[in-house]
């Protein structure tokens, strides 16, 4: 109860343990080098058996480990994540740098694209020298069903994941040529990525052709794709247009290390 005339007490505040773990974690790495359960909770100002107890769950998941003078490191489980964060910058920075290439080879605009949920969204994009224009623009999103990427970035899923996908994302585009079925969906984007080309010709946007590569890891998954954009009068020449995109793609996934040696493509 607040005393008569004096100011109402302040309520306590709770640390969850999700902020203490993170303490623990943001501690070690200021620090740079293993701590003792008392430093860290000397330092962060976190009662001692609290911070035990927090240590204790980490070093269980793998997140830290203990050495036998009872100091705590980083452990082997964020060793993973930080490989699979880094290996996602690597991708990008270099699917950037071979769509710059690309884009100068065809003089076409070229995108990278990712999959967003239900939706594809535009990564990264390079404009092409000519007069003409896209409506995508970097962080553009529409629906997989419209593109040729969005087919592709679900290819590698198992067919009744695809046919669910489809059903539940697939929406009818403004040109009306879009399919919306969801099982010639999921046929279409396994057929795809099994050819590794995908096409899509006034689907989202008229008069807007699109041939696009899947980005493949060693594990058969799309992580994402690499696509020219062009008019659709060009796409009467899309077998010069489908041999560089393709080429893109394996250029990217080799230079990532998951494409050792060139493979033939499917016919």
């Amino acid at each position: 109860m607040p005393t008569k005339g004096g100011p109402a007490p302040q309520p306590r505040s709770r640390v969850s343990a999700l902020d203490r773990a993170l303490q623990v974690l943001d501690q070690l790495q200021a620090t740079g080098a293993p701590m003792t359960a008392y430093d860290i909770a000397r330092t962060a100002g976190a009662p001692l058996s609290t911070m035990y107890s927090i240590i204790d769950d980490l070093v269980e998941r793998g997140l830290l480990m203990r050495a036998d003078d009872r100091r705590v490191w980083l452990g082997p489980r964020l060793y993973g994540y930080g490989l699979l964060y880094a290996s996602s910058l690597d991708l990008l920075a270099v699917a950037g740098e071979e769509m710059q290439r690309l884009s100068r080879e065809v003089e076409e605009t070229v995108q990278i694209c990712g999959r967003d949920e239900g939706m594809m969204v535009v990564l990264l994009m390079a404009e092409g020298p000519g007069h003409f224009r896209v409506t995508s623009r970097v962080g553009s999103r529409v629906p997989s069903n419209w593109t040729a990427s969005g087919r592709l970035l679900v290819g590698h899923l198992p067919p009744a994941k695809r046919a669910a996908y489809f059903a539940k994302h697939a929406k009818a585009s403004p040109t009306g040529r879009a399919e919306t079925d969801a099982r010639k969906l999921a046929q279409a984007s396994a057929a795809a990525l099994e050819q590794r080309l995908s096409m899509q010709v006034g689907e989202s946007d008229a008069s807007v052709a699109c041939l696009a590569a899947p980005v493949v890891n060693e594990r058969g998954e799309c992580q994402i794709t690499i696509s020219i954009v062009l008019p659709e009068a060009k796409a009467a020449q899309h077998e010069r247009y489908a041999r560089a995109v393709q080429a893109a793609a394996e250029r990217i996934e080799q230079r990532l290390g998951w494409r050792t040696v060139a493979e033939p493509r499917a016919a």
